[in-house]
């Protein structure tokens, strides 16, 4: 089934506001602070949260190094795959929508990275986590809304067909 004008449009909205975001907020940070640098401008949080300067040329959270086109390749497919997956969606899963349009836009945003780098821009430094950005949170985010809305949708298929038994 295809998708309505009105669904294509939260969709690359979503997209396209995940992408300016990450893409203004990895300039503020490039601008302001050199490679390595830290910075929290609360300090209260210092002991949590830093804002850290890094470059990631391995995939997600610093893992696999030096394979930055082999994972430019892949984003690229994984771009291609969200757009075609979501060309299918029912009309009325908004829900939907926004997971693809969240990881749509922040596999661009690190793909541009990419390219236009060599290499990923990080800065959300939690001290216990690999540093991140906020195309990494959006994708997560994305993911995490596509799982639950399949586990949920599936869940509620089961009790549907149990109700017509």
């Amino acid at each position: 089934m295809r998708s309505d004008g009105r669904g294509w449009a939260l969709f690359l909205g979503v997209g396209a506001l995940v992408f300016l975001v990450d893409q203004a907020s990895k300039y503020v940070v490039q601008r302001n602070l050199s490679v390595g640098e830290m910075w929290n401008p609360v300090l209260f949080l210092k002991p949590f949260v830093t804002l850290t300067h890094v470059t990631n040329t391995g995939a997600a959270f610093g893992l696999f190094q030096e394979h930055g086109t082999l994972f430019a390749m892949v984003a690229v497919l994984v771009v291609g795959g969200i757009v075609v997956f979501y060309r299918y969606l029912p009309p009325s899963d908004v829900w939907l929508r926004i997971s693809l349009g969240l990881q749509l836009g922040g596999a661009v945003g690190n793909l541009l990275d990419r390219v236009r780098l060599g290499s990923v821009v990080d800065f959300i430094d939690f001290k216990i986590w690999p540093v991140f950005n906020l195309a990494d949170s959006a994708i997560v985010a994305g993911v995490a809304i596509l799982a639950f809305f399949l586990l949920f949708s599936e869940h509620e298929d089961e009790q549907r067909s149990e109700g017509h038994n």
